[in-house]
């Protein structure tokens, strides 16, 4: 079976990273594009099987390429991806031709599964299977189930925690900006989402702490690094 194409546009370029790297480990081929200028030429180019569109785009915003792309092309699904949240831009999303709407902050599973919905297919039994599962040091993480493992005892993780340990594990041994984490994970990165992203991070360490391979590392006024060996 041929991989999924996938036009993504959108210019947060940490939070755009993470959904092009996840598509990517999960089969899907993508296409990414920042700027909105640059969409439509990369629609022509590619011929997707499927459109992502942030609507706030530099240039030319989501809305504006959808209206191109029904022009050109009636059937290919669409997605809009957007932060905001009034029914009037809803409306509008629906209006210039979207399929579907995503609010942030979302899961990569929910979006994967609305792609999967979209498209009226379903991924391939051995790629769920092999992918579902990632192996962190001692530990397996089951990501579908968002349970944690040691071979010995399951732990099942709450959904922010599983969403921050998945996002920890694919940018392992790089420093990820704290405010990155909370944009992503809470929307935004006030006082209190703050608060709560040092609970979850210490609940994190407490989980992994069989292995001393394994450490969250705080850069104090950045970030944090995971580092897994």
């Amino acid at each position: 079976m041929s991989k999924i194409k996938v036009l993504y546009a959108e210019d947060e370029q940490f939070l755009g990273k993470i959904v092009r790297e996840s598509l990517e480990s999960r089969g899907f081929e993508v296409i990414m594009e920042e700027d909105g200028a640059n969409v439509m030429a990369a629609f022509k180019k590619t011929i997707p099987d499927i459109c992502i569109l942030d609507i706030m785009l530099p240039n030319k915003d989501g809305f504006s390429i959808a209206e191109e792309i029904r022009e050109l092309n009636e059937d290919v699904p669409i997605i809009f991806l957007t932060a905001k949240t009034q029914t009037a831009d809803v409306v509008k999303g629906f209006s210039q031709g979207g399929n579907d709407y995503i609010r942030k902050p979302f899961s990569m599973e929910e979006l994967i599964v609305r792609i999967y919905n979209l498209l009226r297919t379903k991924p391939e039994g051995t790629q769920k299977s092999t992918n579902g599962i990632v192996n962190i040091g001692q530990y397996r993480f089951i990501v579908n189930r968002q349970v944690l493992t040691d071979g010995r005892e399951e732990r099942k993780l709450s959904f922010r925690e599983s969403e921050l340990l998945r996002l920890l594990y694919e940018n392992r041994n790089a420093i990820i900006d704290r405010r990155d984490i909370l944009n992503l994970l809470w929307g935004n990165d006030s006082f209190f989402n703050s608060r709560n992203l040092d609970v979850y991070i210490t609940k994190l360490r407490s989980y992994l702490k069989a292995d001393p391979v394994l450490e969250i590392i705080t850069i104090k006024g950045v970030g944090y690094r995971f580092v897994t060996g």
